[in-house]
């Protein structure tokens, strides 16, 4: 084997580069990676076991580089050494029009609107969260027209459970857009359409918004109520049941009941080591421990249990610790409110000047109106850089996003 080359000191963290491009140029091939591994043994001269399937997994997978084995890999592939130190240039292509919905097919009609859904809410999510509310509204409108006119007994129960799922996120993306009553219209007419097409998944997201609508505008009954309804139900997924402990934890702190919140997110962290994220339904990617965190310390926050709160806010607001969601920033808001509510001046003057250059990307209202109500605290005895950098803030949410 050739001895390491001094161009492998300026390689630096191409780990990752290499090992994608083993992988894209052996299943372009479609070698196995056992039978990569004896080619590279095979094109080095070495005996057959000389590099093994778990090495190559390895190098596709970042964890070591090949170093050494890269000549060998390379000669195996067809290619050079060089072109697998080379990030691949991505191929950049627009996604397919969608049919327009009013002139779609009954046949076409489902998968139509299961594309729209899977578009906007990647939307939803990209930076701090894109406004998608009106768009769709709007089409959750011409798809309500379509299903009282009738798309045909075939596909109705197609068309009803993806239009539900398109009702749940306008009832969602209305929520975020501070329309609390639009939102419960949508919500209601998405379980509504989940019920009469048998679609269980979409059922639970939207009572999950019903319960999160009803918290959020001061009636923690409700939101108790809608929660061990389904709770009562038993045989829940585990990821799915946690989301509703912790939704149940929520309600239980604003009720008063301190004791049994604190249990209720124990048992929702506990019930996320059940569900590794490929055994769970796939909408529920976006709970996780951060998300626990993240719905914990808002409760605490509320409450006003400021110093319980940091810790969980300070966790919540980790990007390594879950899915990227766009309503993220608002664990920041939180942790930025309890800190100023301790006169903790130092820690929140870093966690708002981390705020700071994010403002002119979040489209929230609800988002910006907790920031609005955060920012313009009175602050006696708080530095004079702490109060600019929230000024500099307040002015931000203040500014045409049209204008620069």
């Amino acid at each position: 084997m050739p001895p390491v080359g001094p161009e492998w000191a300026t390689m630096g963290g191409m780990g990752s580069t290499v090992g994608d491009n083993i992988r894209r140029h052996r299943e372009a091939l479609g070698l196995t990676q056992p039978q990569l591994a004896r080619e590279a043994c095979r094109a080095s001269g070495l005996p057959p076991d000389a590099l093994s399937k778990h090495d190559v997994y390895r190098y596709e997978t970042g964890r070591r580089t090949p170093r050494e084995w890269l000549p060998a890999l390379a000669t195996a592939l067809g290619t050079s050494a060089e072109s697998l130190k080379e990030p691949a240039r991505p191929r950049i292509a627009p996604p397919a029009p969608l049919p327009a919905l009013h002139r779609a097919t009954g046949e076409e009609l489902g998968a139509n609107i299961r594309e729209l859904n899977r578009r906007l809410i990647a939307l939803d999510n990209e930076l701090h969260g894109l406004p998608i509310a009106e768009s769709a509204a709007r089409a959750f409108k011409t798809v309500y027209r379509r299903l009282g006119e009738g798309v045909g007994e075939a596909h109705e129960r197609d068309v009803q459970s993806a239009a539900a799922e398109l009702a749940e996120i306008a009832g969602w993306a209305c929520y975020n857009e501070g329309r609390p009553h639009a939102s419960r219209r949508f919500s209601q007419e998405a379980l509504h359409l989940a019920r009469l097409s048998g679609d269980e998944g979409i059922e639970l997201l939207t009572l999950q918004n019903l319960a999160l609508l009803a918290g959020s505008t001061g009636r923690p009954g409700e939101e108790l109520s809608i929660v061990r309804g389904v709770l009562d139900r038993g045989s829940l997924d585990p990821r799915v049941e946690a989301m509703f402990r912790a939704r149940e934890g929520q309600g239980l702190l604003r009720a008063g009941d301190s004791a049994r919140s604190v249990q209720s997110f124990l048992r929702a962290r506990a019930l996320l080591q059940e569900a590794p994220p490929e055994a769970s339904p796939p909408w529920s990617w976006w709970v996780s421990d951060r998300e626990i965190d993240r719905q914990q310390g808002r409760a605490l926050n509320y409450t006003g249990q400021w110093d319980a709160s940091v810790p969980i806010l300070h966790s919540a607001s980790d990007d390594e610790r879950g899915a990227h969601v766009g309503y993220g920033l608002t664990s920041q808001v939180w942790l930025l409110d309890s800190l100023l509510a301790l006169r903790a001046w130092t820690d929140a003057e870093n966690v708002a000047g981390e705020l700071a250059p994010a403002i002119t990307e979040i489209s929230s209202r609800v988002t910006l109106a907790h920031l609005d109500r955060v920012t313009s605290r009175e602050l006696c005895g708080a530095p004079v850089d702490l109060r600019d950098t929230l000024e500099h803030i307040r002015t931000s949410m203040a500014e045409d996003p049209y204008a620069f």
